[in-house]
């Protein structure tokens, strides 16, 4: 499992390096313009991963304790395996929408200027939880999403999805900054 905890961890802090690096030196005003009325900008992007790997942090402690039990619905799930597969699908692709289904992980409309410094706190956060669940049985061990309780995949799966769901909001913010109408020249020291 060592290796699978490496790639994961190593696909993490990938992301959010190119993350500092693309957005650690923007100003208040281009971490939270908005392509529209409905896009989501680079800061709440960021946001919203916070979010929304915080959800899970208390099946992480208690996995990493050996104190999680499964519901009645993990254990007999017909959909486990195809959830996982979906949401692994969905997140390789931009094509692909994937409808927030919690308020609790909507972004607030404007963001603080330190996101991304938080954003990457927050990941040695997440890693930190990772590592935390490695004697554990990922394959067996059933999480149900807590935005969709009829949501079912393995903490495998999981895994893979929050790689996937990080790099896609990644790909996301970065897209935001190529809009022509991004504000390219102002200052971040003047915002901080």
């Amino acid at each position: 499992m060592s290796g699978r905890i490496e790639n994961i961890t190593e696909a993490l802090h990938e992301v959010a390096d190119d993350a500092t690096a693309a957005f650690g030196s923007f100003s208040a005003e281009q971490l939270n313009w908005k392509p529209s009325e409905i896009g989501w900008s680079v800061g709440q992007c960021l946001d919203h991963l916070i979010r929304t790997n915080t959800a899970f942090f208390g099946d992480f402690d208690q996995v990493a304790a050996g104190t999680r039990k499964s519901s009645f619905w993990e254990k007999w799930s017909p959909f486990t395996e195809f959830c996982g597969r979906f949401l692994i699908r969905a997140y390789e692709s931009d094509s692909k929408k994937v409808k927030v289904p919690s308020k609790s992980i909507v972004p607030p409309s404007k963001v603080d200027p330190d996101i991304v410094e938080r954003f990457a706190k927050h990941t040695d956060e997440v890693i930190e939880k990772v590592r935390s669940t490695a004697s554990a049985d990922w394959k067996n061990t059933v999480l149900t999403s807590p935005f969709l309780r009829v949501m079912t995949y393995t903490l495998d799966d999981y895994y893979t999805i929050l790689v996937g769901h990080n790099r896609k909001h990644f790909r996301q913010a970065w897209r935001v900054t190529e809009n022509d109408a991004f504000p390219k020249n102002t200052k971040a020291a003047t915002d901080r």
